[in-house]
């Protein structure tokens, strides 16, 4: 099996979520990580879906979401056609004695402490899947309290959007083409 990173476009709207994940769970796929958030249209949102599976399942799961009404399109993000990243938030034990000891690492990663009291520190980090992980291994020995993980988001690269080459073709309007209202 090898995992598959998926921008999937779907309408801003009630449920939306629920049916897409409904389809992964009735033809059981286990969904690696999922991150949905709105785009530059408000009536349109985006779902970063990351699966592991073979390529002719791949196809298959491609065909079932375009199928679901509210899904405008999908597709599928190679790794080298994309920026990918995670964000964490890392809660770990921390004291002024090993102070030095934890700014080494996050220096190293270009991760930032965001809060801090006398004996913990709250670290933010944003990165690809390899770079979270090494960094969670490398603050294990300061005792991890508590971590918070969001799901992957990617955006292909270079200076074309998914949403200006599908919108367009679909006429529904985009951010540059001046139409203020989402008509489906």
């Amino acid at each position: 099996m090898s995992t598959h990173t998926l921008s999937v476009l779907v309408e801003n709207s009630p449920g939306v979520l629920a049916r897409v994940a409904g389809l992964f769970s009735r033809r059981a796929y286990n969904i690696d990580s999922l991150a949905v958030g709105p785009t530059e249209n408000p009536d349109i949102s985006r779902m970063t879906i990351v699966i592991n599976v073979e390529s002719h399942s791949l196809d298959q799961v491609i065909r079932q979401l375009d199928k679901l009404v509210n899904v405008i399109h999908i597709a599928e993000l190679k790794l080298t056609d994309s920026v990918q990243a995670e964000l964490l938030l890392v809660k770990i034990s921390a004291t002024s004695k090993n102070r030095f000891d934890v700014d080494a690492v996050l220096d190293t990663y270009g991760a930032a402490i965001v809060d801090e009291d006398a004996d913990s520190m709250t670290i933010e980090a944003t990165g690809d899947a390899a770079k979270i992980s090494d960094l969670l291994n490398a603050l294990e020995r300061f005792g991890i309290r508590e971590l918070a993980q969001s799901g992957l988001v990617a955006i292909e690269r270079g200076s074309g959007s998914l949403a200006d080459r599908t919108l367009s073709t679909q006429s529904i309007p985009t951010a540059d083409s001046g139409q203020a209202d989402y008509q489906n």
